[in-house]
């Protein structure tokens, strides 16, 4: 029978915590946890759990990837705003500065340490706000005042379409060039509670959504116009997405009034393709990540009571490295 040893040219490392940067492979024992570990790589996506949000809350702005996230504002289980800004490392949130203005169903868009807040309630509000990594700054309006539309982008180049008050949800889409917000060409389906993620303002998925019913819709923007391309395989609201306009994510959401999704679908380009579900089903999170490899699902309200969560799951997708535990069964 051939060893570790004999495979790897050590023995099983005895560590106090584990390896920061674990190779496929490789095979160590926790003397902290009393656990053996391996790096194994995946065969198929999966989420696995992260650290819980210091504070339960819905409808938040986000920015960044899994491993360096920025979630702000929000509605907290007590149905109040909050400026409450947390900052995610991977393992762990931690509380940062608070927006100047406490909000939630506002957009989102850019990195950790640089990132842009837009929009929200109550009531609808133009405001945006800048991050540098340690303040918010309040910079130039929103030329319509409005919340929970699609967002994404950069600090410089970001892009916000869709959304309220509006009865039944506007097609506005705004774009953002670092100092000011210019009115561009409508979305050809209004709606509101939509996912939106892509690069910058070039280049967009706006998702789902709904006005007078639940849209499988998603629509493409190239910088100039919106294009309708290939539909969701499942019609929901709320939802989270991630990762550019050709290799997103989309999760999560609202199936029907009161119906919270778990369903995942992972965009190549051209179609949607169901995929490993959410641990937790949950609507209106906050999302980060680069997409299709890796993403984040933090907050948001989940089925039970109380239904505002905490918990933050973390999407690794195929092939991606993960750290097992061993058991003895």
């Amino acid at each position: 029978m051939t060893t570790y040893k004999e495979l790897k040219g050590t023995n099983i490392q005895a560590v106090s915590s584990d390896p920061s940067n674990p190779i496929e492979g490789q095979v160590w024992y926790n003397t902290t946890s009393n656990v053996t570990k391996g790096r194994a790589a995946t065969a198929a996506g999966a989420w696995s759990s992260g650290g819980n949000m210091n504070t339960a809350r819905v409808d938040m702005g986000g920015a960044g990837i899994y491993t360096a996230a920025l979630a702000f504002g929000g509605e907290n289980a007590s149905g109040t705003p909050v400026a409450i800004t947390e900052s995610y490392d991977g393992s762990s949130w931690t509380e940062v500065n608070d927006l100047n203005t406490a909000r939630y169903g506002m957009g989102g868009a850019g990195t950790q340490t640089a990132a842009l807040c837009f929009g929200g309630t109550p009531p609808e509000t133009a405001a945006t706000e800048s991050w540098n990594g340690t303040n918010w700054t309040e910079v130039n309006d929103l030329t319509d005042a409005r919340q929970i539309g699609g967002s994404n982008g950069t600090q410089t180049s970001a892009l916000l379409y869709g959304g309220t008050p509006t009865p039944g949800g506007t097609a506005n889409t705004e774009s953002w060039n670092g100092t000011n917000w210019t009115e561009v060409n409508n979305l050809n389906t209004a709606r509101w509670r939509l996912g939106g993620t892509g690069a910058d303002n070039t280049a967009a998925l706006a998702i789902g959504g709904r006005a007078g019913s639940w849209y499988d819709n998603v629509e493409s923007w190239n910088g100039t116009n919106w294009t309708e391309v290939n539909d969701l395989n499942t019609a929901r609201i709320a939802l989270g997405a991630s990762g550019p306009s050709t290799s997103a994510l989309a999760f999560g959401g609202e199936l029907a009034p009161g119906t919270v999704a778990q369903n995942n679908e992972e965009w190549n380009g051209t179609n949607w393709t169901e995929i490993t579900d959410l641990s937790t089903a949950r609507n209106r999170p906050v999302s980060a990540g680069p997409g299709t490899s890796a993403s984040l699902a933090a907050g948001g309200s989940a089925t039970g009571s109380p239904s505002y969560t905490a918990a933050t799951e973390e999407w690794l997708g195929a092939g991606a490295g993960v750290t097992r535990t061993f058991t003895d069964s």
